[in-house]
């Protein structure tokens, strides 16, 4: 199924049940009005809400309306916890490359991952609010999950059992910032503001067999000022799935049902052409253009996102139909 949150004028918004081909939508009053809700039962209530669902793509409710996706908050507007994993290492090795500096071999056994601000995320359309250009304003393009719980403890495959929908994200980055505060030893945090998600989550049987063992396997696409820049495969070449993910999360503590998890910028690699590299699916982010343009011209040349600029993050099934709706933001000064 797929599901939404209204904005309504409260923190928490209305969770609404959205139709396969997202052109109506259902409000899910009568069995759930937050989507934590449904999170916190999910096997009492996932089950009423997978019946509504059936019946508005049938035709069979009486109180369908047009979906908008300006109307969207985050699927889950506000999560216990968000932890953003680096899952892609092609990124990784691209921007340590660019500063000529060696990938350490524990990073492809250990997932590098942060928590990131959980208490104000933002609706696929809203604005990308920022207080100056000069901080390096940047775009993430991603995968995410919400789970359900999960156990200390749990194995990396047990973990893949407590995904409970799929949604993708604008993970903004404040580049220009973010070297200094890693200076200090002490992870990212002003360099980490709101991050967007897709109008909407679905479940993994939406997915058929686009979803192989913890990983998406469509395209990412990133459009940045009405160019399409990325179209990234998300599946192929993410070093560490989902459930290693979690399971990292989960090593020491338990991870409670509505912990949001993304899987970092998706990056593929470099072809060789003629002799030299290209990189015909393009990037996710400016900070990795930045490094390929650094690996081959010695300096990069693409600026960060000015005030104005628009990006839009959209994935595609097998159809051609959008599966989570498109994040569509635009960058605006703090007024």
């Amino acid at each position: 199924m797929k599901l939404a949150t209204y904005k309504d004028g409260s923190r928490d918004g209305q969770l609404v049940v959205v139709s396969r081909d997202l052109t109506i939508a259902h409000y899910a009053t009568g069995i759930a009005s937050r989507m934590q809700q449904l999170l916190d039962d999910w096997n009492f209530i996932s089950p009423q809400l997978e019946d509504l669902y059936q019946a508005l793509n049938s035709g069979r409710t009486r109180h369908a309306f047009p979906f908008d996706p300006q109307q969207c908050m985050a699927p889950l507007p506000r999560a216990y916890q968000w932890a953003d994993g680096s899952a892609y290492l092609n990124h990784v090795e691209l921007v340590r490359a660019a500063r000529q500096s060696e990938v350490p071999q524990s990073f492809y056994q250990d997932p590098l991952m942060y928590q990131g601000g959980s208490d104000d995320f933002l609706g696929a359309c809203d604005d990308v609010v920022c207080r100056d250009e000069a901080f390096g304003i940047d775009f993430e393009a991603e995968v995410a999950v919400i789970t359900g719980d999960v156990p200390m403890a749990t194995s990396a495959d047990e973990a893949l059992e407590s995904i409970r929908l799929v949604m993708i994200a604008n993970d903004v980055s404040l580049r220009n910032l973010i070297p200094n505060e890693l200076a200090k030893g002490f992870g990212f945090f002003q360099s980490k503001p709101a991050t967007a998600f897709s109008p909407v989550a679905v479940t993994l049987d939406e997915l058929g067999e686009a979803w192989e063992h913890g990983r998406l396997h469509l395209t990412l696409q990133s459009t940045w000022n009405g160019r399409k820049v990325g179209m990234c495969e998300a599946g192929p070449e993410m070093t560490f799935h989902f459930g290693q993910l979690i399971a990292h999360m989960c090593k020491t503590r338990n991870v409670r049902a509505g912990a949001v998890v993304g899987s970092g910028t998706v990056s593929n690699k470099s072809v060789e052409v003629n002799g030299h590299k290209e990189w015909p699916k393009g990037y996710s982010c400016i900070a990795e253009k930045r490094a390929i343009e650094t690996i081959l011209d010695g300096k990069p040349s693409t600026e960060f996102m000015k005030f104005g600029d628009t990006i839009r993050i959209e994935v595609k099934g097998k159809n051609g139909d959008s599966l989570f709706g498109a994040i569509d933001q635009q960058i605006v000064q703090l007024a």
